[in-house]
């Protein structure tokens, strides 16, 4: 996935294929890993405490996992308008959208993680919008269990910005062979590894991998 002019914003959902119910969990996300900034080497997780989706390579190092995406009232005092077919589109309502061609509803969508435009969190417990790292930067995922794929590219509720600025994003999927536990990802951490074996043992039992 690339940010091809720097203005990209990815507001990314994933759940397992065939269990919506089991889907990307941010506050677990960033709590069982201890770290609220997301790059290269960290791990996507559910509430269940299973790996969806490792990062494997990342050139941005600007991502948000704690503001989620824009509402259609926000987008509305802000730019004048915020249904998914007007000139400026709210992530939920997007994401409506793309839940409802998959059988889900507006219950089923949780908050979402951001990618290529990053937050930091200041002292004082506000928060700082740092943008985006620029023009070309690219994120790899490596998906560890068949998933479903929601993606809004829309700017980020905290981008200062007046005008609703966002620009192309790149999305390109190829096949890719499941996670060993030779992997270098396996033995990061002891809660990463804890994470890769409660997936493997769910994929083995219904015979997956």
């Amino acid at each position: 996935m690339s940010d091809l002019e720097g203005d990209a914003c990815a507001h990314l959902l994933l759940y397992v294929d065939g269990r919506p119910w089991e889907r990307l969990n941010t506050a677990d996300t960033v709590k069982v890993q201890w770290n609220a900034y997301l790059g290269a080497g960290q791990l996507l997780l559910s509430d269940q405490g299973r790996v969806l989706a490792s990062l494997i390579a990342d050139t941005s190092g600007r991502h948000d996992a704690l503001c989620g995406t824009s509402t259609a009232v926000r987008n509305q005092q802000r730019y004048g308008d915020g249904s998914p077919q007007g000139p400026s589109p709210s992530g939920r309502e997007l994401f409506k959208l793309a839940a409802a061609k998959q059988g889900l509803e507006p219950r089923d969508l949780p908050p979402s993680l951001s990618l290529f435009q990053g937050v930091r969190v200041e002292p004082d417990g506000s928060l700082e919008f740092i943008g985006s790292a620029g023009a070309g930067s690219a994120v790899t995922l490596r998906a560890e269990q068949p998933l479903t794929v929601l993606l809004a590219n829309v700017p980020h509720p905290l981008d200062p910005r007046p005008a609703y600025t966002c620009g192309p994003l790149k999305v390109e999927a190829r096949r890719g062979t499941a996670t060993t536990p030779d992997d270098p990802l396996w033995d990061a951490t002891p809660e990463g590894r804890r994470a890769f074996l409660n997936t493997a043992e769910f994929l083995t039992a219904r015979g997956i991998v």
